[in-house]
């Protein structure tokens, strides 16, 4: 028989709920963005065949109103020609969201910052990507979804090399 407050036993101690992460966009906007046509400024000679890099960088920042943290993606797509590596046009951007994150412990906020948030802001970052190009006069470029955990393991293996590398040299 279990006991309960009617058989003389102890009340049962209700548990404490885990705190519940929640996160809200507050805003998005696109905090700086450059796109230069080369081709039209200068003209390219020879197969125009592109090819495109995407260089992803991401940086969060700690607000002044409580639980609040703009996350900023930024994108550095060039585009050159295969043949002759002449570029066609470059777009730097950096496309920010503001978030206010609630019950996520501390040790976990970093990676929450800079995987979750820019997961959710990515599909309209695209959006602008897109039609950014294809008004700049080139077929629209549809990025690829950007894996934000591994970009995320890939700078901590980079900073623990790069730590490494320090000691090693002290």
């Amino acid at each position: 028989m279990a006991d309960t407050p009617e058989n003389g036993g102890a009340a049962a101690q209700p548990q404490q709920p885990a705190s519940q992460v929640s996160s809200r966009v507050l805003a998005q906007y696109i905090r700086d963005m450059s796109f230069e046509n080369i081709l039209a400024q200068k003209g390219v000679t020879g197969d125009a065949a592109p090819e495109i890099q995407v260089q992803v960088n991401l940086d969060a920042r700690k607000r002044k109103p409580e639980n609040q943290y703009e996350v900023i993606t930024k994108l550095n797509v060039t585009s050159k020609t295969k043949e002759k590596g002449e570029p066609l046009f470059v777009l730097e951007i950096e496309y920010a969201g503001v978030f206010e994150v609630t019950g996520v412990p501390e040790e976990q906020l970093h990676p929450y910052l800079l995987i979750e948030c820019p997961r959710i802001t990515f599909p309209f970052l695209r959006r602008i990507v897109s039609d950014v190009t294809r008004d700049g006069g080139f077929p629209q470029l549809n990025l690829e979804t950007i894996d934000f955990l591994a970009l995320y393991r890939s700078e901590l293996a980079r900073r623990a090399e790069a730590e490494k590398a320090k000691e090693t040299v002290n």
